[in-house]
């Protein structure tokens, strides 16, 4: 029992390593983990400051836990170098032995996430849409098949991708704010999501509740959300943290092999399903995305957008 639990430390990487290493963000975020530590002034024996220009992870280590801020302003929109920095900051917490947990939250006042960023789909080269749908995957593959308790302290709206985000992790609490929202949003913006979003909001809300979210583009309230199962708890806003805090100490008390084992039986087939397609999903994608019909949809919600802010 005990080797199993070793073996499900890992997480699920095909090619993925070198995808964040190629990048040239790994180096550059391990060279700046001793300079955060500096200034953190605090002993790295109890508190760890690491990360790069998108993410900020806080890591305690008498505790075992670690919280990853989200900090890409004006919405953590999951650019390619975002998602990059993401899975290089999560593979770190899940090789190192000490941590048990990792809180997922965001730095930018009332945002979580707004998901994939747009700009990455249009007007670019079929190999940039490989090389950000591949990080997609991998952000997915590294957070859905974590073997830490993975809490989501949504402090924000959380549209499509930063739903996705939030749907992966172990527990998810959100802040009782009705001007929030979350969901997977895809087709109201001509897109359709791919069948392992669609798998993972299956096996947390059921089918139906699947089924008219995703054909049309639901966005729920928080308390929808909750009604529905797409978040577990919501809470005061300014209480997400220390909820999250509590959570996270309930789950760790749980004797960490039979937890680890749980999940991973639960979500392999999910997991596996994308492993097994992961090279004609981007094809599908590169496809998909590459059709000038999706190319001028893209461009009028862009466009829309920029009319909204002036």
């Amino acid at each position: 029992m005990a080797a199993l639990a070793q073996a499900s430390r890992g997480p699920l990487f095909l090619g993925g390593r070198h995808l964040l290493r190629s990048s040239g963000l790994f180096s550059r975020i391990q060279d700046g983990q001793s300079a955060a530590q500096r200034l953190s002034g605090v002993p790295s024996v109890q508190r760890r400051l690491f990360g790069d220009t998108k993410i900020l992870v806080e890591f305690d280590e008498n505790k075992g836990i670690a919280v990853m801020k989200l900090k890409s302003p004006p919405v953590n929109s999951l650019s390619l170098d975002f998602l990059t920095e993401f899975s290089i900051n999560l593979e770190k917490l899940e090789n190192d032995k000490g941590c048990r947990g990792v809180i997922l939250t965001s730095a930018v006042p009332h945002i979580f996430s707004a998901g994939l960023d747009i700009m990455e789909m249009v007007g670019k080269s079929e190999a940039h849409y490989v090389e950000f749908w591949r990080a997609v995957q991998e952000m997915w593959l590294t957070l859905y098949n974590s073997s830490m308790v993975t809490v989501a302290a949504i402090n924000g709206s959380s549209p499509a991708g930063g739903c996705m985000m939030a749907l992966s992790c172990d527990y998810r609490i959100m802040a009782e704010n009705p001007k929030y929202s979350i969901g997977l949003n895809e087709t109201q913006l001509g897109i359709v999501a791919p069948f392992w979003f669609k798998d993972t909001l299956l096996n947390t809300v059921g089918h139906r509740a699947a089924e008219r979210s995703l054909q049309l583009g639901l966005l729920y309230s928080p308390a929808e959300a909750l009604k529905v199962g797409l978040v577990d708890e919501l809470v005061p806003e300014e209480k997400v943290q220390s909820r999250a805090a509590e959570v996270m100490s309930q789950w760790l008390a749980i004797p960490g092999h039979a937890r680890q084992l749980s999940k991973s039986s639960l979500r392999k087939p999910t997991l596996d399903r994308l492993v097994a397609h992961r090279d004609s999903d981007i094809q599908n994608f590169v496809r998909f995305i590459s059709r000038d019909s999706i190319q001028r949809s893209l461009q009028t919600y862009i466009e829309r957008l920029k009319q909204r802010k002036g």
